[in-house]
């Protein structure tokens, strides 16, 4: 299925040093990588929160 086309405007430096920093092909996949971390942060932080004092590492107590 192909994937919907949306333009957006970008400071093409930034892009282009998250495509340096990120290892990435170009600017879309670099977006894309990015895009992709921040939902990851943002479920990593909902998933803290929920269970804030709750877990424990076991290397942690070592």
């Amino acid at each position: 299925m192909p994937t919907p086309l949306t333009s957006i405007r970008l400071d093409t430096k930034l892009a282009d040093e998250a495509v340096r920093v990120l290892k990435a092909k170009n600017r879309t996949e670099a977006v894309h990588v990015a895009l992709r971390e921040v939902v990851a942060l943002g479920q990593f932080k909902k998933l803290m929160k929920k269970n804030a004092g709750k877990l424990r590492f076991e290397a942690y107590d070592k």
